[in-house]
């Protein structure tokens, strides 16, 4: 019986439910459009997700290069992945795979203006004159096809695979040192790529559990992985119940069309060195037990390889080398990284003498435009995630998942721009006043951009009086309406002529303890729509689900952060009288919204602090008064 078609309409459909996808649906979703998700897997989150389980990393480094500082440069991720992390962090703290994917799936369901389709592949699309007029979709599981209609079409596969069906420029492999000009290129260009990994985890017993690798298993020996496993690559500790990182390979083929074999070959090596972690060597050695490894025993083995690079598609600009070392600043940026520039031998575990990887450090922040996540040459095509237009050292950078998430939300949020107003996605870039409104509702939904301020439109407590019940010095009541929502300024923060030193945070007296508030006031009654509300979530601090455990122990896993208000009123005040609007307790997210439905205005609000999730002080990053309700 042939597949059933079913004819489906939006304003955006987004391609893969990857870490860029998910948050650019959400985003999209959230600013107004009618989304359509189409994830290929049964689960989100893509190389995050339980089928992979590789941790979500980004801009504040790790390994060899940790940019976090407290106070000084906060460079973890803001907006929709830092809510994730804190909503994944607080609800499993059993660091469970599974209790992922349904953390981002919940996400997704609870969001009213976006449609989720599982288990549903794009397998093709219609154009006419460089414009995508419907993609195809199938779902096998239900014997179904999908003819999807949207106005903005974003490619959030990773592999690009809607891009390429509808004609997209993209590139692939190596270009040469002299094609960009950069230092770190191979001499001559060629089609290799970075390589993919399947990896594993394992737990400890009680008892001693043996090991029989199936024959197909490769042999390693000592020499074999003197750079791997007998060392620390990315200075990490020596571990056992999670695993490797740089058992890569696959690099020198095909990623895409030679994906089935890389998979097979990346089994034999990950079952290779988990038997020469379980048994020793081939050629043996001094020990019985030469990583005191007899009470482990796998748990769990990928079958889904962590894909590394494929196809990188040409957009209006092509990210550099240069880009990321100098921070080149971008008008329209829609996002940031910082990851190093890390790339690996394509060979993988097959070059024995060659480190896994070589990471060069990328001194500061840098900023994502808009104009690499915009084909070049199909109109209403957009892309986020590791196939967004950048050479292959830039992207060694830009593809951690962090930053793809951040990149995700801003593509979403241009997304849902470009169809509220009219606008073609292709135009966007030559538009200053549509770049600023992206970036604004952006800077409101908490990303962060390097050196944007927050014009605070419709925002009345930019006009207030504020007070406080007490503050440190540097944490003065002002600093909650200026603008800036971090602290940047530290080393390996952003550029100096980019800096703005300072806490950027209300910060109350701990001598003078809890309760503590926070007050604006107007000389005339407002009409208050919405009360928004940002907290501190030690964005300093490394926080992402991991199965390292030594990893783990460097975040605030399993709770909220410490620095977040728990407990806290809103209190306005009406003719004279205080009245408690709003009481909030347990809270652990960074950015809470309010709606206030009041009948009459108010020339008073206070926001009463009674609790928070360690620190011995309140703090609150931001506050807006929102007087209408309005997306832009």
């Amino acid at each position: 019986m042939p597949l059933l078609t079913h004819s489906l309409q939006c304003d955006v459909l987004v391609a893969g439910g990857g870490a860029a996808g998910v948050p650019c649906a959400l985003a999209a979703a959230r600013c107004g459009a009618k989304v359509i998700l189409c994830q290929d897997r049964s689960v989100l989150g893509g190389n995050a997700s339980s089928e992979v389980r590789m941790h979500i990393v980004g801009a504040n480094g790790t390994g060899r290069f940790d940019r976090g500082r407290e106070l000084e440069t906060e460079a973890r991720e803001g907006g929709i992945i830092e809510e994730i992390r804190l909503e994944n962090a607080v609800r499993n703290p059993q660091r469970s795979a599974s209790m992922f994917d349904l953390i981002l799936y919940d996400l997704c369901r609870r969001e009213p203006n976006l449609t989720l389709l599982l288990n549903t592949t794009v397998t093709g699309a219609s154009v006419s004159e460089r414009r995508i007029v419907s993609a195809i979709a199938a779902r096998q599981s239900t014997e179904d096809r999908f003819e999807i209609q949207a106005k903005v079409f974003i490619d959030c596969t990773g592999d690009g695979r809607l891009g390429a069906e509808a004609g997209a420029s993209f590139m692939e492999g190596r270009e040469s040192r002299e094609q960009f000009q950069e230092s770190l290129a191979v001499k001559i260009a060629d089609r290799k790529r970075l390589g993919s990994t399947i990896l594993l985890q394992a737990r400890k017993h009680a008892q001693p559990m043996p090991f029989v690798a199936p024959h197909w298993a490769r042999q390693f020996s000592q020499d074999g992985l003197k750079l791997r496993l007998y060392a620390t690559p990315g200075e990490e500790e020596p571990t056992h119940e999670y695993g490797y990182w740089w058992a890569e390979w696959g690099g020198t083929l095909d990623t895409i069309k030679d994906n089935e074999t890389i998979r097979d070959e990346l089994l034999s090596i990950a079952l290779g060195i988990w038997d020469h972690v379980k048994n020793g060597p081939p050629e043996g050695c001094s020990t019985i037990d030469p990583f005191d490894a007899s009470h482990w025993a796998l748990d769990w083995i990928g079958f889904l390889p962590g894909k590394r690079e494929s196809r990188r598609f040409v957009g209006q600009h092509v990210l550099t080398e240069q880009d990321i070392m100098t921070s080149r600043k971008f008008d329209d940026a829609i996002a940031y990284g910082g990851w190093s520039l890390d790339l690996h031998p394509p060979e993988g575990v097959d070059l024995a003498d060659e480190e896994p990887c070589v990471q060069t450090s990328v001194p500061f922040l840098y900023d994502i435009p808009l104009r690499c996540c915009v084909s070049g040459d199909v109109s209403n095509l957009m892309f986020a995630g590791r196939n967004i237009s950048a050479t292959h050292v830039a992207f060694s950078s830009t593809r951690v998942m962090a930053t793809c998430a951040v990149v995700g939300q801003g593509i979403g949020t241009a997304a849902a721009y470009a169809v509220a107003h009219g606008v073609p996605v292709d135009e966007l870039t030559h538009i200053s006043a549509a770049i600023n409104a992206i970036q604004q509702r952006l800077l409101r939904d908490d990303a962060f951009l390097i050196g944007r301020l927050s014009e605070g439109q419709n925002d009345a407590a930019r006009t207030a009086r504020i007070t406080a019940f007490s503050h440190l010095p540097g944490g003065e009541p002002a600093h909650v309406i200026t603008g800036i929502t971090r602290s940047v300024h530290g080393p390996h923060g952003v550029p100096v002529t980019r800096r703005t030193p300072g806490l950027h945070r209300w910060m109350s007296d701990p001598a003078q303890g809890l309760p503590a508030w926070i007050k604006l006031e107007w000389p005339q009654p407002i009409a208050v729509h919405e009360v928004q509300l940002v907290f501190d979530t030690g964005l300093h601090r490394h926080l992402t689900l991991s199965h390292h455990d030594g990893y783990t122990s460097r975040m605030q896993w399993g709770q909220p952060q410490p620095e977040t208000v728990s407990d806290y009123t809103l209190d306005v005040r009406i003719d004279g009288e205080w009245t408690t609007a709003i009481e909030v307790t347990s809270n652990y997210q960074r950015l809470r919204r309010h709606t206030l439905e009041l009948d009459n205005p108010i020339d008073g609000l206070r926001v009463q602090v009674t609790k928070t999730n360690g620190v011995d002080h309140a703090r609150i990053v931001e506050i807006r008064v929102l007087t209408v309700d309005s997306v832009w």
